[in-house]
C-alpha cells in the first residue's frame, strides 16, 4: 500500500539517487526508488481503499494539546473511529497530520475550514577528501584574511546542521567528538534509542539522530543507523571531521573532511529501503524547528514527471516554515539532466543545488598492441598485465547466427558468440544503447570475456565502479581509433589498467549531465537551480560494507566515491553553516544571498564553465555559478528576501489570501493580495537573481534592495552590467552610495529591446564592486 499524507492550510521526474559506481547496493536502492516514485502519487483503486494522506493546516500558532485537539476533531467528524487512523500529529513548525483515510475521507477533511490541503503521501527518492581544497581555489577576488571573520578560535561552534536522509552510521571517523566543546544548550533534540543505535552513540558532533516510522510497515528498520550509506555520506561532506589517510581502497588518497567540521550534526531518518514517505519528512521538518537547528540539508526530492502543487509538497512547506523561523534550508535540484524544466526543489525559500565537476578524475586506461594508449574513465582493480596481451575482439564481429550486427555491436544478451569471445577483451559500442556498462559486463563475463571496453559519452565527467573486472568507458572518437587499430591488426591485443587519480585534472569544473536544469515549472520568474557545488566522484564515510562490495583481498572501505546532486547539496549546507558561525544574526536569505553572489562563472583554465557535452554553460545549468569558500563569507552586500516576498509569492501564483493567512504564522494585519496578482509580478520579489518575462513586451522594469555587510560604512558601489545582443539594460541610481546612516539601499532594473520577439531565452549579469567587493546577480529574459 503507497504512503500518502495530509496537509492543512499555511505556508517536487525522473530524479534518481545517481550511482555513478555501479555499487550494486545503490543500483537497488536506484531501481526501487524509480518503482516507488513511479506508482506512489496514485492512490488505489477505490474510493473506500485506505492509505495515509497528509493533511496539511498551516502555521501551529497553538499549544501542542490545542492542536492535537484539533486533529482529533477533524478525524472524528469524517470518522467513526479514528483510533488506528492517526499516523503522525505535527504540531511544532506548523499544524497537520498524517492519517490513514480512505479517498471520500480524505476529500471530507479537505472541504473543512483551516485545512490548506490534503494528499497521498508521496514516496520521494535520494537524489570529500578533494573537493572542499578545490573550492578554495576557486575564487574571483583576492579577500584578506582577517582573523576575526575568517577564522574561529574554537574547534566547535554551536552551529547546529540537520540532515533528512537515510540515517547516520556513528563511529565513522568522520563524526569523532575530539576537539568540540559542550553541546549548545539551547539545543532541544535527542537520541532516539532502538536496538541497535543508543544515547552513547550521540557526542559533542553527533547530537542528535531521530528515526520515523513507515505507517504502512513496509520498513521495520526503525533505528536512526544508516543501512544504506547514502545518508552518512551526505553528512560526512557537510560536516565531517578532519580524517587523514582517507581513501578508497587508495583512490582519492588524501584528509577527508567537511566543509563545516566545527558544526554540530543532528540527524533525522526519513529514508529506507522503500524510499522516503512525505509523512516522515514533514514529521522530521517538525522536530527539526522544534530541536533548535540552524540548517538543514535534504539530498532527495520529487521527480519532474511527479510536480505537486506548492501546498500539496511535503519539501516546500516543511521548508517554508523552517526558513520562516530562521533556518536555511539547502536541497539538491535533482539528476534528471540534461533536459529543461528537470530542476525540483525550486521554491524561492529553497536553496537549490546542482551539480559540478572537481579537479580531480579516474582513469582506466587501454593499452593496444604497440603500447598505444587509449584514455578510459572507471573505477575498476583490474587483475589483468599492464602490457597488452590479451586478445581484443569487435562485438560485431562476436555475434551468434541468430542475432543481428547492431545487437552484437552493442553486446546485447544473447546476441554474441562464447566461442568468440571467451578469454578476450570485448569492445562494445553503447552509444545511443539502452543497456548500462553495468549489464553488458554482465553479458561478457557470463560468456567468459575477460574484460569490456565500452563506448559510451552518457557517463560524461562520471567514473563508475565497476569492482574487480577490467572495464572501463572510452570516447566515440577514441572508439574508432580502437576500431581501426582492430581492422588494421592480423592478432589486436590489448590489456585494461587498473584506475589511476589524477589530480589538477582540467576543466574544472563542469556541469554535468545529470544535474536537472533549469527554468523553473514552478514559476520561470525564478531563476532555479541557485547555485552548484561539486557532486562528482566525491568522496565521504560510509557504512561498514558487505563481502560483495568488496575487491578480492580487501578490507571493506570505510569511504566511498558517488555522485549525484545529492553529493553536491551538502557542500552548500556546510558552506551554509560556516557563514552562519560567523554572521550568527544573519538570517536564511542574507546567507543565501552571499553564497549566491560570490559565485564565480569560470574554471580552472580561466574561461567559462562548460557543460559534460562542451557547450557553456548558463544559469539554467548551475544558477548564480560555482560556490566559492571565502567570498561568501564577506559578500559586501545581501538581498534580504523577507516573508513579506514569499507571501507575495504565494499570491502571484495564485493563492487567495484567506489561505495565505493560513499558511503563516507572521502575516501583518494589514496584509492582503495585491488586486491584479500575476505570475510576472514574481520577478519583483527581493531576489539575488532576476528572471523577467519578456514576451511580448519591450520594456520590463524590476527593482530590488541590498544592505549593506561589508566592513566599510561609507563606500560606493558602481555597477558592471553584461547585456545579450539587442538587450539595453538601464540602473536608476547608477550608483549605490552607503552611510553609517544607509544601510539599504534601492535600485530599479530596466530591461529594453528592439528586437520583435526572443527567439531563445537571454541570460546577462549585474555585478556592483566596490575596491573590496564583488556582487554579482545573474538574469535571464524569459521568451
Amino acid at each position: 500500500m503507497p504512503l500518502y499524507t495530509i496537509t492543512c492550510k499555511s505556508a517536487s521526474t525522473k530524479s534518481q539517487l545517481t550511482n555513478m559506481q555501479g555499487n550494486k547496493l545503490l543500483l537497488h536502492i536506484f531501481t526501487l526508488f524509480v518503482f516507488l516514485g513511479a506508482t506512489s502519487s496514485s492512490p488505489e483503486n477505490g474510493s473506500n481503499s485506505k492509505q495515509v494522506y497528509i493533511v496539511y493546516m498551516g502555521a501551529a500558532d497553538s499549544s501542542n494539546a490545542s492542536l492535537r485537539n484539533d486533529h482529533a476533531q477533524l478525524l472524528n467528524a469524517v470518522l467513526r473511529r479514528n483510533d488506528k487512523a492517526l499516523v503522525r500529529n505535527y504540531k511544532h513548525g506548523f499544524s497537520g497530520f498524517a492519517a490513514r483515510l480512505s479517498k471520500e475521507e480524505a476529500n471530507s477533511i479537505a472541504q473543512k475550514p483551516g485545512v490548506v490541503s490534503v494528499f497521498p503521501d508521496p514516496i520521494l527518492k535520494l537524489h570529500t577528501t578533494r573537493s572542499w581544497d578545490f573550492l578554495k581555489y576557486q575564487t574571483h577576488v583576492k579577500i584578506d584574511a582577517n582573523p576575526k571573520t575568517l577564522s574561529n578560535s574554537s574547534s566547535s561552534s554551536d552551529v547546529i546542521l540537520g540532515i533528512l536522509d537515510t540515517g547516520i552510521w556513528p563511529e565513522a571517523a568522520s563524526f569523532s567528538e575530539e576537539g568540540m566543546g559542550p553541546v549548545p544548550s539551547r539545543w532541544k533534540g535527542t537520541c532516539v534509542k532502538s536496538s541497535d543505535f543508543n544515547a552513547s552513540n550521540c557526542n559533542r558532533k553527533l547530537i542528535g539522530a531521530r528515526f520515523y516510522t513507515d505507517p504502512n510497515g513496509e520498513d521495520d528498520d526503525n533505528t536512526p543507523r544508516d543501512s544504506l550509506g547514502h545518508g552518512t555520506h551526505v553528512a560526512s561532506t557537510a560536516v565531517g571531521a578532519a580524517v587523514t589517510n582517507a581513501s578508497y581502497y587508495g583512490l582519492a588518497a588524501g584528509s577527508a573532511k567537511g566543509g563545516s567540521p566545527e558544526s554540530r550534526l543532528a540527524v533525522y531518518r526519513v529514508c529506507s529501503n522503500f524510499g522516503c514517505s512525505g509523512s516522515a519528512i514533514l514529521g522530521a521538518f517538525d522536530d527539526a524547528i522544534a530541536d533548535g537547528v540552524d540548517v538543514l540539508s535534504l539530498s532527495l526530492g520529487a521527480s519532474p514527471g511527479f510536480r505537486p502543487d506548492l501546498t500539496n509538497d511535503p519539501i516546500a512547506i516543511g521548508a517554508f516554515h523552517a526558513v520562516e523561523r530562521g533556518i536555511v534550508v539547502a536541497c539538491s535540484a535533482g539528476n534528471d539532466g540534461p533536459s529543461s524544466n528537470t530542476v525540483v526543489n525550486d521554491a524561492p525559500w529553497i536553496l537549490t543545488v546542482a551539480a559540478s565537476t572537481i579537479d580531480r578524475d579516474f582513469q582506466s586506461n587501454v593499452v593496444l598492441g604497440g603500447n598505444k594508449t587509449i584514455k578510459g574513465r572507471a573505477i575498476n582493480f583490474s587483475p589483468l598485465s599492464n602490457s597488452a596481451q590479451y586478445p581484443l575482439v569487435y562485438g560485431e564481429s562476436s555475434k551468434t547466427n541468430e542475432s543481428s550486427l547492431t545487437e552484437a555491436r552493442q553486446c546485447h544478451p544473447d546476441s554474441l558468440d562464447a566461442s568468440k569471445v571467451k578469454g578476450k577483451i570485448v569492445l562494445c559500442d553503447g552509444r545511443n544503447d539502452e543497456y548500462s556498462t553495468i549489464e553488458i559486463i554482465d553479458t561478457v563475463k557470463t560468456l567468459g570475456g575477460i574484460g569490456l571496453v565500452h563506448i559510451t559519452d552518457s557517463n560524461g565527467a562520471i567514473a563508475s565502479y565497476y569492482g574487480d573486472f577490467p572495464a572501463t568507458v572510452i570516447s566515440s572518437k577514441d572508439g574508432a581509433t580502437i576500431l581501426q587499430y582492430i581492422n588494421s591488426s592480423n592478432n589486436p591485443a590489448a590489456t585494461i589498467l587498473p584506475t589511476t587519480t589524477v589530480l589538477d585534472y582540467k576543466p574544472a569544473p563542469l556541469v554535468p549531465d545529470f544535474s536537472s536544469r533549469g527554468p523553473s515549472t514552478l514559476s520561470s520568474n525564478i531563476l532555479k537551480p541557485d547555485i552548484a557545488a561539486p557532486g562528482v566522484n566525491i568522496l565521504a564515510a560510509w557504512i561498514e560494507s558487505s563481502s560483495d562490495e568488496v575487491p578480492k583481498g580487501r578490507k571493506p572501505s570505510q569511504y566511498n566515491i558517488i555522485s549525484g546532486t545529492s553529493m553536491a547539496c551538502p557542500h552548500v549546507s556546510g558552506l551554509a553553516s560556516t557563514v552562519k558561525a560567523r554572521n550568527p544574526t544573519w538570517g536564511p536569505s542574507a546567507i543565501k544571498s552571499a553564497i549566491m553572489t560570490s559565485a564565480i562563472q569560470s574554471d580552472n583554465t580561466k574561461t567559462a564553465i562548460t557543460t559534460d557535452s562542451g557547450s557553456v554553460a548558463t544559469p539554467y545549468d548551475y544558477g548564480a555559478g560555482e560556490m566559492t569558500t571565502s567570498e561568501s563569507l564577506q559578500p559586501g552586500l545581501i538581498y534580504e528576501t523577507d516573508t513579506i516576498d514569499y507571501l507575495n509569492f504565494l499570491c502571484y501564483i495564485g493563492l487567495d489570501i484567506a489561505t495565505v493567512k493560513v499558511i503563516s504564522r507572521t502575516v501583518p494585519d494589514n496584509f492582503s493580495c495585491p488586486k491584479d496578482s500575476s505570475s510576472d509580478l514574481v520577478s519583483n520579489i527581493n531576489y539575488p537573481s532576476i528572471a523577467v518575462n519578456f514576451t511580448g513586451k519591450g520594456t520590463v522594469s524590476v527593482s530590488r534592495t541590498v544592505t549593506n555587510v561589508g566592513e566599510e560604512d561609507e563606500t560606493v558601489y558602481s555597477p558592471v552590467v553584461e547585456a545579450p545582443s539587442g538587450v539595453k539594460v538601464t540602473l536608476t541610481p547608477d550608483k549605490l552610495q552607503f552611510t553609517k546612516t544607509s544601510k539599504k539601499l534601492s535600485y530599479k532594473v530596466i530591461f529594453s529591446t528592439t528586437l520583435t520577439s526572443l527567439k531563445e531565452d537571454l541570460f546577462g549579469s549585474i555585478t556592483w564592486s566596490n575596491a573590496r567587493y564583488m556582487v554579482r546577480s545573474p538574469f535571464v529574459l524569459t521568451k
